[in-house]
């Protein structure tokens, strides 16, 4: 299983897991979804908000968001009631491809209540 392209609503136990910046202004592309569906907060760039997960992705280069994405494994293996839809993050607005991201979630891969997008899963197989 893979996340979908294009998630329009969620199971109560569900969450969107979407790219951000530190400052939390989700104005364009998941993010957007994110605070217009899934409970994103205007100002809050990082971390659990209602059924969304903010990893910011906009403060420089891989090695920047790679410790937000380590929290944000560690943050799923600690709720095992909770499922997690992984966006391409990072691969929008953030100008990253695919290729730098997904080894980011190389540790995801055997945790049974996170789902990653078809092409980062790709990559690591």
């Amino acid at each position: 299983m893979f996340t979908p392209i294009n998630i329009e609503a969620l199971q109560p136990d569900e969450v969107f897991v979407f790219g951000s910046n530190l400052s939390g202004f989700h104005g364009g592309g998941a993010a957007r979804v994110a605070f217009r569906k899934f409970g994103a907060e205007w100002g809050k760039g990082v971390g659990l908000h209602g059924q969304s997960y903010a990893i910011p992705t906009m403060q420089g280069g891989v090695e920047t968001i790679k410790p937000y994405v380590d929290e944000f494994i560690d943050f799923a293996r600690s709720y095992p009631g909770r499922f997690f839809y992984v966006t391409r993050i990072g691969c929008g607005i953030a100008g990253f491809a695919d290729a730098d991201i997904a080894p980011l979630f190389r540790d995801a891969m055997p945790v049974e209540n996170i789902c990653l997008p078809e092409t980062f899963v790709a990559l690591l197989s």
